[in-house]
């Protein structure tokens, strides 16, 4: 009997037991619904699901609840909701079950439901409707399709472990048993079951439905089981399949098991075929490559694998840092392998490794310096954490080296305090002198001075010739002059002394140590000496002139002082200016008026921008009073009382030109020139001499009266308190002259308090405030110096702004300093003044971040001719900041270039890290790591620029692809340098960024840093 055949005879039997069932209930059942009732089956037989069910629910609305015919409809329409898919079908398939409790149908319900869903890949629902199936009233095949869909179904849903006792009854059944067989074998595999799996798949391998799956289940067993030669073979078959889709998994195992065999040329092509899992790869898989090529020297390729496992702590990343760092020291990649070596020794999997590994890691960071830690430091932890290692007494002879490699004189000097011996103690003395160089110029004088004093009883002659030299410089910068004169002269005849380049301006110190402590015959030989052996171009040369000339001016000896004068003019010197107004006193002095007008009328016109314009036409207008030129005189005074209204000359040419009025018989000019002193500046010396001069006029008058009633409201011209206020001030005075500062404050604190405004209150003041400041009292003398300047300018207001404003500057209190600064450029005579205000005011516009007026005034000072190294410096820096911080990259490169070519210490480190950046922004990852590493090498002193510019080097390396560099840099700074917010900041964001970017193809990788 066919199937065919069989279809067609089950079918006729169903109607013949349906018309049997009819004919017996012929009482309950119209022939009407009997009718509709078959039409309902025809429609269900043809699938008319949807038309079916309504005919079914017809006649079963118009039959009694007992009638089988109701029964069997109720039955068909919840079929047809299934068929349909209808939201209600499983409530309608349980109300028939519950209605009909004793239908012959219910588990047929069941089973035609869980077959439906079966047949529709909806595994979880066929499970629901299996399971409600009471198995033992089917049928032996019906159960055994029932066990295996379910057994499917469970296999489907993920319990392997039921899904596996279903199926094991059926692997020897002839209908089910192959493909029970294979998904008992799948499941054994699934559970690390091997040897049950490989012993029922291989029973179905040759079965062409099979083959290609079974076949690459078994490989897989047989890699597990180490059978790798096997796994090869099988293998590089299942390859040559064209319809094989496991390519990627198989090319895997083959390269796996090549790996395991240590055929690593062979392993590449196969290793390097695998697509990962779901498109990832994980560590494990980057080591084995990577190792592979490092089993061939090819380096370069088995870095940019072993770099690529980042984020676990486990054998294999010990194991592949340790062969990265290899890599790296082939390729000459030292600071690369430092920091795969130091990952390698935190790691505690494998003893020998993280010995090695951290050896290495001290080696490398002697030699190449290291960003994370003192170099001492990591040398010292190696000897700590293996005491007993042969390379102990290597790392120890290079600890102290590395101090002083890294310039870290301090902590040299503490490690050698800790290890005396008599080799120490000279070294000891050799060190002292390179800190004390260090602290001098940080501008730590007091500091420097002891390092180099024990530096000059060094056996080394250069060092203590060395030290000699910059001991007495300290002296001087200190104003101890006579020390310096004693130090340079010790330094100058010393033997070896003509070897240390400060040799060539010995003289140059010694005559100016001469000049400050007056003795200006000797300051002239010594000016003298030096001017002889000095070429042209030494910067030194036209101060050392001008200064020899002011020594022939001191001494009267104008002629000379002319003459060293205009050696300075001719060449167009720095301070030419200054030199011709002493030039011209000069003449003055020597009874030649004519020169002297002639000299000063050309300083006013051919420097107009000089600050001694102010100083020439008061000269000039005085000179004209002596040759009886009032005329001009008057013009000049003029000239000086309108265009330099700051000047502190205005006061004494206000009483001069009074005087010439008076002098004149224009009395009224001259009382009115009078009076207006005595206005403005009544705190001044000429105050007085405007008061007698007033008498004078009032007098001649005849105006006795109207002056009494204008000296009654001048509280400084009562005649018994101006005896006493002398007395007070010149018994102040006379300490401060004599140098006892305790006694000059207290004697001027004494005179202020009985005399708040009196006669001497400006110097007073002032003096007091020196006093206190050259006891290192600035706080105290604040007070004072704001008292002076808070007064009419006068002699005293220039050094009190600038004194006040160092005060405020001490303090980094720009919002106070600022003002006086501005006063300061405005006011100011000497052109170190003015460029002291420039310079801070360059760096108080910075500060407060007005960089329009910053750049302004970096030009300013950048304008000035032979300015001090580090000013000029400071200069090119605000501007370089100040383009930067507004986006204006291009000047920012150009002037941080220009600041790095002649920049030390602090501002060589920013200008380094500048350097790099620039070229990271240019895609230049390879040069700018190169100014990193020098960065780091030569300034690890300056820890913030040189942790700034970590990120710098990490975002090279990720640009080069070299992820394990990247992330190993970010995370040491993190892990380092939470003193840096900003950085810390800077540093999480990018590690976030890279480890997200990774996690797309590396599933080891956790993403956002979590």
């Amino acid at each position: 009997m066919n199937i065919r055949f069989f279809k067609k005879f089950a079918f006729l039997v169903l109607i013949t037991v349906s018309s049997s069932v009819v004919s017996a209930q012929q009482t309950e059942m119209d022939t009407n619904s009997l009718a509709a009732y078959n039409d309902a089956i025809t429609l269900y037989n043809n699938k008319a699901y949807a038309a079916a069910q309504k005919t079914f629910k017809e006649v079963a609305l118009k039959n009694k609840s007992t009638s089988a015919l109701k029964s069997d409809s109720e039955y068909y329409t919840a079929m047809c909701a299934i068929k349909l898919n209808q939201t209600e079908a499983d409530k309608m398939v349980l109300n028939f079950v519950e209605n009909n409790p004793n239908s012959n149908k219910k588990e047929k319900a069941f089973l035609n439901v869980g077959n439906y869903y079966f047949a529709n890949k909806k595994a979880a629902y066929a499970l629901k409707w299996y399971s409600k199936v009471n198995r033992e009233v089917l049928s032996t095949e019906n159960k055994k399709e029932l066990d295996f869909k379910m057994g499917y179904a469970l296999l489907s849903t993920g319990n392997l472990k039921l899904a596996r006792k279903k199926f094991f009854p059926l692997i020897n059944d002839a209908r089910y048993g192959n493909d029970s067989r294979y998904y008992y074998g799948f499941i054994a595999y699934k559970q690390a079951d091997y040897e049950t799996a490989e012993i029922h798949l291989q029973e179905i391998a040759k079965q062409a439905s099979y083959k290609s799956e079974v076949t690459y289940y078994l490989l897989d067993i047989s890699f597990k089981d180490g059978r790798f030669e096997k796994c090869i073979e099988i293998g590089k078959n299942l390859l040559k399949d064209p319809k094989q889709k496991e390519i990627s998994d198989i090319s895997k195992i083959v390269g796996e098991s090549y790996f395991n065999l240590k055929k690593y040329k062979e392993a590449l092509p196969y290793l390097s075929a695998y697509k990962g899992k779901r498109g990832k790869w994980n560590n494990t898989d980057y080591y084995q490559l990577g190792y592979a090529y490092y089993k061939q020297n090819d380096f370069e390729n088995a870095v940019k694998n072993f770099n690529k496992i980042i984020g676990d702590k486990n054998s294999v990343s010990q194991n592949a840092y340790y062969h990265l760092a290899e890599c790296y020291l082939y390729l000459e990649r030292k600071p690369e392998a430092l920091n795969a070596f130091k990952s390698a020794s935190e790691m505690d999997f494998d003893a020998k490794i993280k010995e090695d590994a951290f050896l290495n890691y001290a080696k490398l960071s002697y030699e190449q310096g290291n960003p994370y830690k003192s170099v001492a430091d990591v040398l010292q932890d190696f000897l700590t954490a293996y005491p007993k290692s042969p390379f102990y007494q290597e790392i120890n002879q290079l600890v102290v080296t590395s101090y002083l490699h890294q310039q870290d004189y301090q902590g040299a000097l503490d490690y050698l305090a800790k290890k005396k011996s008599n080799e120490n103690r000279a070294l000891t003395k050799e060190v002292s002198y390179y800190r004390g160089v260090q602290l001098f110029n940080l501008k730590k004088l007091q500091e420097a001075y002891p390092y180099f004093s024990a530096a000059t009883t060094s056996t080394d002659n250069k060092i203590r010739v060395s030290a000699l030299y910059w001991k007495a410089e300290t002296d001087f910068q200190l104003s101890n002059f006579q020390k310096s004169l004693d130090g340079f002269t010790t330094f100058k005849k010393t033997s070896g002394a003509s070897q240390i380049d400060a040799f060539n301006t010995v003289d140059y110190n010694i005559a100016y140590s001469h000049f400050k402590l007056k003795e200006y015959t000797k300051a002239v030989s010594s000016f003298n000496s030096f001017i002889r052996k000095t070429k042209e171009d030494n910067p030194l040369l036209d101060d050392a002139n001008i200064r020899l000339a002011d020594c022939y001016f001191v001494t009267k000896k104008y002629a000379n002082a002319i003459s060293a004068y205009d050696k300075v003019i001719n060449n167009l010197g720095v301070g030419s200016d200054y030199a011709m107004y002493q030039k011209a006193i000069s003449f003055g002095f020597l009874g030649d008026n004519a020169k002297k007008i002639s000299t000063l009328n050309d300083l006013v016109t051919n420097y107009e921008f000089t600050n001694l314009q102010d100083d020439a036409l008061f000269q000039l207008a005085n000179t004209y009073v002596a040759v009886k030129n009032n005329a001009k005189a008057h013009k000049t005074f003029n000239t000086l009382l309108s265009q330099h209204t700051k000047s502190s000359y205005i006061p004494n040419a206000l009483l001069r030109q009074g005087l010439l009025f008076y002098n004149e018989n224009y009395n009224a000019k001259a009382l009115e020139r009078f009076k207006r002193i005595v206005s403005e500046y009544p705190n001044s010396n000429e105050a007085r001499g405007a008061v007698t001069n007033a008498r004078n006029v009032y007098v001649d008058l005849g105006q006795v009266d109207l002056y009494a009633a204008w000296v009654k409201n001048i509280s400084f011209v009562n005649v018994t308190d101006a005896d006493l206020d002398n007395t007070t001030y010149e018994a102040a005075e006379n300490k401060f002259l004599e140098n006892n500062a305790e006694k000059a404050i207290e004697g001027f604190k004494k005179y202020i308090a009985a005399f708040p405004n009196g006669l001497n209150a400006l110097k007073a003041n002032f003096y007091l405030a020196q006093s206190l400041s050259k006891t290192n009292q600035n706080e105290k003398a604040a007070p004072y110096y704001e008292y002076v300047v808070d007064q009419n300018f006068s002699e005293f207001s220039e050094e009190s702004l600038n004194k006040l404003a160092q005060i405020y500057l001490e303090k980094a209190d720009w919002k106070n300093a600022t003002p006086l600064l501005i006063r300061l450029e405005q006011e100011a005579n000497y052109p170190q003044n003015i460029l002291f205000a420039q310079s801070n005011l360059m760096k108080s516009y910075y500060e407060s971040n007005e960089f329009k007026e910053a750049v302004a005034y970096a030009e300013k000072v950048l304008q000035k001719d032979k300015l001090e190294e580090n000013v000029e410096f400071d200069a090119k820096t605000i501007i370089a900041r100040s383009a930067f911080k507004t986006d204006d990259l291009k000047t920012a490169e150009e002037f941080y270039n220009e600041v790095e070519r002649n920049a030390s210490g602090e501002l060589k480190a920013e200008a380094l890290y500048f350097n790099a950046y620039f070229k990271n922004q240019n895609k230049k990852y390879a040069e700018s790591n190169k100014i990193v590493q020098t960065l780091i090498a030569d300034y690890s002193t300056y820890k913030y620029w040189g942790v700034k510019s970590y990120i710098i080097m990490a975002k090279n390396y990720y640009g080069l692809k070299d992820a394990y560099q990247a992330t190993y840099i970010l995370e040491n700074i993190i892990k380092n340098f939470t003193q840096f917010d900003d950085v810390i900041l800077e540093a999480k964001k990018e590690l976030s960024t890279i480890k997200t970017t990774e996690a797309k193809t590396n599933e080891s990788v956790t993403p956002n840093n979590k």
